[in-house]
């Protein structure tokens, strides 16, 4: 049998090869068109739950176009920070989609965090007001940061309301963006302040199986665009059913959640954000429409970032060769 060798990539080698964070919303959004078209193959995350809000996610996809086949290993779990831990871990594996054999295994942490931002901003870009400059950001966390990053890489944000239930957690993030994104962000401590009389809304704390949400339904301001990637843990299905649209990432996948208990209150989307991006279905119809859009997350978004990455990697010889 001949030598088989993968490519090892720690964190540090994934951050080395140098994506912008441009580079990864122009990847995000051509793999919604691929999804759009039926090029894409993505089953729902199957999970298995160690405690009650701690979840392990396997996430397996293949986009033809590009050769990008493999699967996402990805924890969540909210006890992590207790622990001085972050909230999400993982690993990404590569496989050739000819041989089947693995090609790279690495950190997923990192992809993760910027991908997410990056669907946010694809999302935002067909269903935000073009001219929107305003963003409340809800939980200030690893998301918080990656999703103000990639909105500025589409829009012309001029200031931003952060709000934490940690109060040092906003702070700490509102120096840290400011400086790195050259506006205001401003501190609040009540979270109707990061959602009400703002362009745009991202919310991001951990994903909960029972949730005590405080978004209410009139908080948004209409023409509004909202981001949801804690599944409903901020939003009450009142503050959901008062959008004038409701958009998800992928229906089949919010319906295998529901199936699982969650979202046991909440309306039924009415668009599905790959078919908005392709032209399928319409983006913002009038600068009056409140549109609450709910980002599941895909391993769709995960193995094109990753190919990118490890195309890039071989090119520049980083990360370890490891033989089977």
């Amino acid at each position: 049998m001949p030598h088989i060798r993968l490519r090892y990539l720690s964190r540090a080698d994934v951050e080395t090869v140098g994506l912008t964070m441009g580079e990864i919303v122009d990847t995000v959004e051509v793999m919604f068109l691929d999804k759009a078209r039926g090029e894409a193959e993505m089953p729902p995350k199957p999970a298995i739950h160690p405690s009650q809000d701690a979840f392990i996610h396997a996430m397996p996809a293949f986009l033809p176009r590009t050769g990008a086949a493999g699967v996402k290993w990805i924890s969540g779990n909210p006890g992590n920070r207790a622990r001085g831990l972050p909230y999400i871990a993982g690993l990404l594996i590569l496989n050739d989609p000819e041989t089947g054999f693995p090609i790279a295994v690495m950190d997923a942490t990192w992809i993760t965090a910027m991908r997410t931002g990056a669907a946010t901003a694809v999302a935002a870009t067909h269903l935000a007001r073009s001219e929107s400059k305003t963003v409340g950001i809800v939980a200030c966390g690893v998301q918080g940061r990656t999703n103000l990053e990639a909105l500025c890489t589409r829009f012309a944000i001029e200031e931003a309301r952060a709000y934490d239930i940690d109060p040092d957690a906003a702070r700490c993030y509102a120096e840290e963006m400011a400086h790195q994104c050259g506006m205001t962000v401003t501190v609040v401590r009540d979270p109707r302040e990061a959602v009400a009389e703002l362009d745009m809304v991202v919310t991001s704390g951990p994903i909960l199986r029972d949730p005590s949400p405080v978004i209410e339904a009139g908080w948004i301001s209409p023409g509004a665009f909202a981001c949801a990637l804690d599944f409903d843990s901020y939003w009450t299905p009142a503050a959901v059913r008062a959008a004038d649209r409701f958009v998800t990432d992928d229906l089949p996948q919010l319906d295998y959640y529901r199936s699982l208990g969650f979202f046991r209150h909440i309306p039924a989307p009415d668009g599905d954000l790959a078919e908005i991006v392709a032209g399928g279905a319409p983006g913002r119809q009038s600068d009056n429409e409140a549109i609450l859009c709910m980002n599941l997350g895909l391993a769709l978004e995960d193995v094109a970032v990753g190919k990118l990455i490890y195309d890039r990697a071989v090119g520049l010889d980083i990360g370890v060769e490891l033989e089977l």
